[in-house]
């Protein structure tokens, strides 16, 4: 049997009582959802946070043209979307405090598309890796140009910002429940709505957009976006595991906080202070070879050497060849992140064993630079 630790393992699934999917699942799912944000938010499930994003395009009103302010740090789920819209992705830099969307250089992108005359429709801001966006400045620019603000808070379901959840701040709020998430449906998204209403059209949208009529018929185009009664059924299996799920990753990295303490060049990322609460759904670490002496990719190499997992942290959308076209605002922070940056194994199922082997890989190459 393999040894091998993986970034983030899937977690196990609570068995289906006699292997029978009730009906209701999928309604009892969402409600579960709704009881975690204190039934002050209505959730919506769907096959994917990738659809969850386009449905909260959809009703938003983005359509062909329109330009969709997105953070250029992410993984391209959050912008492909906009792309199914036919709409213009802009993409704004990253501050380091949190590795999100700085707020800075999302006014100016809005400053600079109204002097064009193209007012932007929507913002897409993401909290990277768990941690909370400075969202409350975000969320105040959105409400003063009157844009729509969508949450992606697809790697961050269990983390806080001054005591607020996340995917609650928005006009729309996205989660994820694919394989890697802080629980699974293995495969499966939330959009999360602010009224009954928008819940309501987005249910009538991920169903084919079918009219009451006794017959088939349809007036709009609608998509297959719902999710499977079977996975909604794994859903509320797993949402009891959240809290277990949210300590042991948070435990990981207090464990790589302690690991590189002294370690001069290295820097694990973490809350910039007590307003932020991150589920620490991946720990990420920057490395300044000018300093240790070796680069992040010596680091991935030697950990892939001893059969464990890391990976480079997300290339910038806008040097993704996908994107080279579209307009891009910052000074390249993103950028600076990706080249320095590197993803640490973070799965909640790690154990005392498997971090001693981590720990034990990483100084390899510590030990060998000083």
């Amino acid at each position: 049997m393999s040894n091998r630790i993986f970034l983030s393992k899937t977690p196990s699934i609570t068995s289906m009582k006699n292997n029978f999917i009730e009906g209701d699942s999928i309604s009892r799912f969402e409600k579960k959802l709704e009881n975690y944000f204190d039934n002050k938010k209505y959730a919506v499930a769907l096959n994917s946070g990738t659809s969850a994003i386009h449905l909260a395009l959809v009703l938003s009103g983005v359509k062909q043209g329109d330009d969709v302010l997105c953070q250029s740090f992410t993984f391209v789920a959050t912008a492909n979307p906009i792309l199914y819209q036919k709409a213009n992705p802009i993409f704004i830099d990253s501050e380091l405090d949190t590795q999100n969307m700085c707020p800075y250089y999302l006014e100016e992108a809005i400053k600079k598309r109204i002097l064009k005359g193209k007012k932007p429709k929507a913002i897409i801001v993401v909290h990277l890796y768990g941690m909370p966006a400075k969202i409350d400045i975000i969320s105040a620019i959105a409400k003063k140009y009157n844009i729509s603000l969508i949450e992606d808070a697809a790697e961050a379901l269990g983390s806080y910002y001054k005591g607020q959840k996340c995917g609650t701040f928005g006009d729309f709020g996205i989660l994820s429940f694919n394989n890697n998430k802080i629980i699974t449906t293995f495969g499966g998204g939330i959009l999360v709505c602010n009224n009954k209403q928008d819940k309501e059209k987005a249910i009538f949208l991920a169903t084919q957009s079918k009219d009451v009529a006794i017959h088939y018929q349809h007036s709009q185009i609608g998509f297959n976006y719902r999710m499977s009664p079977v996975l909604a059924e794994i859903g509320n299996g797993q949402i009891v595991s959240l809290d277990e799920n949210v300590k042991k990753r948070r435990e990981n990295n207090l464990f790589y906080q302690g690991l590189f303490k002294e370690v001069n060049g290295i820097t694990v990322f973490e809350e910039p202070s007590s307003s932020w609460f991150s589920n620490h759904w991946l720990t990420s670490i920057l490395v300044d070879d000018k300093i240790t002496n070796f680069t992040n990719e010596d680091l991935r190499l030697q950990l892939e050497k001893d059969n464990i997992e890391a990976r480079p942290q997300w290339k910038p959308m806008h040097i993704q060849p996908l994107f080279k076209d579209c307009v891009y605002i910052g000074d390249n922070k993103a950028e600076v992140l990706f080249k320095k940056g590197l993803c640490l194994p973070s799965g909640a199922s790690l154990n005392t064993s498997d971090r001693e082997r981590i720990k034990n890989s990483i100084l390899k190459i510590i030990d060998k630079n000083t």
